[in-house]
């Protein structure tokens, strides 16, 4: 389950970035109105207007909060492991658990909001800066550590990795395909660990 954020909100706005999800659910962010947001939640039109400046922030909302849960789960898991690669493997199982049960989720992230200019300057891609740190901060790691090799860039390793973990999980997210989590984390770990490991 993802965390529940602590900031207590209006009963409406709850209602309404539920609805969001709900509709999500069955549809692509394009194709739902505000007015279907409005019916879903229980709530008038007006009242989405209240909380949010359009639908497009409605979605950036839903996004942020969603991924706040989501950054609190990976670093729970990856706090539990002592070794290096035992870090960078939680990081990657994770993140594609996440990708396979949580389908709203994955589809705002890998596909509604990549083509969305306004979205690199929201506070949702914050939490995006946040996660990518993340995995950065482990790689920078295992480099000081002697774990990894230190003649790669580590900021075109950490982007080569979370290229690999959204385009294995893109298709299954794409077409409601079952996702092997271990099978992908396993694969993904075991190729991390032929290619950047140190040089025997």
């Amino acid at each position: 389950m993802m965390a529940v954020p602590s900031r207590k909100q209006p009963p409406g706005r709850i209602k309404i970035m539920q609805a969001l999800r709900l509709l999500m659910e069955e549809q692509g962010f394009d194709a739902i109105t505000t007015a279907e947001i409005a019916r879903v939640a229980g709530v008038t039109e007006g009242l989405i207007y209240k909380y949010f400046k359009d639908k497009r922030d409605l979605l950036y909302q839903v996004l942020e909060e969603m991924f706040e849960g989501v950054i609190l789960r990976i670093r729970a898991r990856m706090d539990l492991e002592k070794d290096i690669f035992g870090r960078l493997h939680a990081f990657i199982d994770e993140t594609v658990a996440v990708y396979a049960t949580q389908r709203v989720f994955a589809r705002i992230i890998l596909i509604e909001v990549r083509s969305l200019p306004d979205f690199f300057t929201s506070r949702a891609y914050g939490c995006v800066r946040v996660y990518s740190r993340m995995l950065q901060g482990v790689l920078e790691e295992g480099m000081a550590s002697g774990d990894f090799r230190q003649d790669l860039d580590v900021r075109f390793l950490r982007d080569i990795l979370l290229g690999a973990i959204e385009h294995t999980c893109l298709w299954g997210v794409l077409f409601h395909r079952e996702l092997d989590v271990a099978g992908v984390a396993g694969q993904l770990i075991t190729v991390v660990r032929e290619g950047i490991g140190p040089s025997t």
